[in-house]
């Protein structure tokens, strides 16, 4: 018998029960389904009072629920393409009085450089 004795001897562990004692795994898929609740259907969402539900990689309207809105929704899109049309309008302005400037500019910046080449030329004369 060893001085110290052997303090460390673990317990057998028990051996494992099955891992699901449930009959489920061994029905067909269809049951499955029915009895797991695995049949989702397609997911839903209700936004402002309007639903929408996702097919195919994109959230898109139920029908009817924009039965009342589609006179709103049409107005906004004329409204977005009025927006649109303006604003490309004014960026064309912008555009030509960025140029106009451009040129105003340069031609004062030739003025005063024949300005000084004048005024040093008569003051050579004198």
């Amino acid at each position: 018998m060893p001085l110290f004795g052997n303090t460390f001897s673990p317990k057998k562990t028990p051996p494992r029960k099955c891992a699901s004692l449930s009959n489920l795994h061994l029905l067909d898929r269809s049951i499955r389904e029915i009895e797991l609740g695995l049949e989702y259907g397609t997911p839903t969402m209700n936004l402002a009072g309007q639903s929408l539900k996702f097919e195919n990689g994109q959230w898109v309207a139920e029908s009817g629920s924009f039965t009342g809105d589609r006179r709103e929704m049409q107005r906004l899109r004329k409204r977005n393409q009025q927006l649109e049309e303006e604003n490309n309008l004014l960026r064309l302005k912008v555009d030509i009085l960025l140029d106009m400037l451009s040129e105003t500019t340069a031609e004062s910046h030739l003025m005063e450089k024949e300005l000084e080449e004048l005024k040093n030329h008569s003051r050579r004369r004198k």
